[in-house]
């Protein structure tokens, strides 16, 4: 009878630990196969879609220059002074011109006035006044000609002002102080944006690519550690070009907030380049012991440790999954804590 009550107590104490552990997991999960993009690591470069040069309008020496490499200007902004010294003479001799056709029109309108006073006591004759009154006329227009070619002189020196096309980051300035100049030469270069990024990748690549087909960008720098692009910010390729060169496709990836990078600089980018179906569970539901990984597997019997082999985590529909390369089969029960 003893042995007896020691039997019934070791199957309660066994039930109850069988209990408590069915009780210890929350939840399963049913393995079933997912399809995971192979993703391929390239260097893209940032390009702006527009680049526009700021041209001087005026030939001339390079006066002042208010903008280097790298700055940010807005459309309109004074960014260089070009100087012609030839148009400084050409206003004084115009200033000059002026003067003296003013001494004539002034003698002009004595004149005529003149010519009217004798002509009305009637002792001077219509002729005169009608010389009079042309030569007035004619020394007025001259005045006219006179200020309007200082205004053409006055117009140049003001476009020796080169100002900023657009607004936007200025990318080189090849000239400076002193530098003579011609019309149409470029002072600076200017890129207003929007920016994007140019991958060129392999040939082979060519028919997996798809336009609008997202892509992970990494961090600014060239150095990043393999899961870093996991938590960068995301773009898409929004262009494949159709033609390959040297051996490379061209492709154009949108990604918002890229702004502050410098045009031509690099960055690592993950791109799709395939596909590939797998099994995969959720991370928690993996234990290591001793540097083997083990899931809990629910069977007819009750349950059981499975010894796996892992691959990459990755998302999908917004959870994380960890690839799981032997060990399981489609349809197998995992039991999560």
């Amino acid at each position: 009878m003893f042995r007896s009550i020691i039997h019934l107590a070791g199957a309660a104490l066994i039930a109850t630990t069988v209990l408590a552990v069915q009780g210890s997991w929350a939840a399963e999960f049913i393995v079933k196969p997912v399809t995971i993009h192979e993703m391929k690591a390239v260097f893209g470069q940032v390009e702006s879609h527009i680049v526009v040069p700021a041209r001087t309008r005026i030939g001339g020496s390079v006066r002042e220059i208010h903008v280097s490499e790298g700055d940010e200007v807005n459309e309109g902004q004074i960014i260089a002074l070009i100087v012609d010294d030839k148009l400084a003479l050409q206003l004084n001799a115009a200033d000059a011109k002026i003067k003296a056709l003013n001494s004539q029109l002034d003698n002009a309108r004595i004149d005529l006035e003149r010519s009217q006073q004798l002509r009305e006591t009637g002792t001077g004759s219509q002729a005169r006044l009608d010389l009079a009154r042309t030569q007035f006329e004619v020394t007025s227009n001259e005045v006219t000609v006179a200020k309007a070619e200082k205004a053409v002189i006055e117009q140049n020196v003001r476009e020796g002002e080169v100002v900023a096309p657009a607004t936007g980051r200025v990318l080189t300035v090849p000239v400076t102080l002193g530098s003579v100049v011609l019309a149409g030469e470029d002072i600076a270069r200017v890129a207003p944006g929007p920016y994007y990024l140019r991958l060129s990748l392999p040939e082979r690549h060519a028919t997996e690519i798809v336009q609008g087909a997202p892509v992970m960008v990494g961090e600014r720098g060239l150095t990043q550690s393999p899961g870093q692009a996991a938590t960068a910010h995301a773009g898409r390729i929004v262009k494949i070009y159709p033609e390959i060169s040297d051996g490379r496709v061209i492709a154009d990836v949108e990604v918002e907030g890229i702004g502050d990078y410098f045009v031509k600089e690099r960055t690592l980018v993950s791109i799709p380049v395939g596909k590939r179906t797998a099994l995969a569970v959720p991370p928690e539901a993996i234990r290591t012991v001793h540097g083997v990984d083990y899931v809990k597997v629910a069977t007819a019997d009750g349950e059981m440790d499975v010894a796996v082999i892992l691959g990459e985590t990755f998302e999908e529909d917004g959870m994380k999954r960890t690839e799981v390369l032997s060990g399981l089969r489609d349809g197998d029960r995992i039991l999560l804590p």
